[in-house]
């Protein structure tokens, strides 16, 4: 509020130190997660009997987008390659994802958990012959609801 002083030991948390648990496989490494988003969606009703010429808005299904994860490609690393290629007639092995905004000591102080997660597309990294960059691939999972702890 203005004019309030700010207690000078809460800072907003850096976002830089986070990692990833993706199933049994624990602490991954990524360069960037992005889609940690849910909206509701909106309905929009008017009863026939109503004097007021609008609509009244109401909330409505909650709808979760999807997860993007960027990490470098390692040698002989195809552990994402081989869960999307399980993918078959409406079956793939759906998993727990948690991620997690970790302190100064390593320790997490938000996490974000994502129910019934599977990749849903894979991007591999583009080629530059003048580039000196990392060789990056890109993850997207889909998943089925996400919920949000603080420790």
């Amino acid at each position: 509020m203005a004019g309030e002083a700010q207690d000078p030991s809460i800072w907003p948390l850096p976002k830089f130190h986070f990692s990833v648990d993706i199933g049994d496989q624990k602490d991954l490494a990524f360069q960037e997660v992005s889609g940690l988003d849910t909206e509701t969606q909106i309905i929009e009703y008017r009863a026939g009997n109503s004097k007021q010429f609008s609509t009244v808005k109401m909330p409505g299904i909650n709808k979760v987008g999807n997860v993007t994860l960027k990490k470098g490609i390692f040698v002989k690393d195809n552990k994402f390659w081989d869960w999307y290629s399980q993918i078959s007639m409406n079956t793939i092995k759906r998993v727990p994802v948690v991620i997690k905004l970790l302190d100064e000591k390593g320790n997490p102080t938000m996490v974000w958990s994502l129910q019934n997660a599977w990749p849903t597309k894979i991007t591999g990294t583009d080629l530059k012959a003048d580039g000196n960059e990392v060789a990056v691939e890109t993850l997207e999972i889909a998943h089925e609801g996400l919920t949000i702890a603080n420790s």
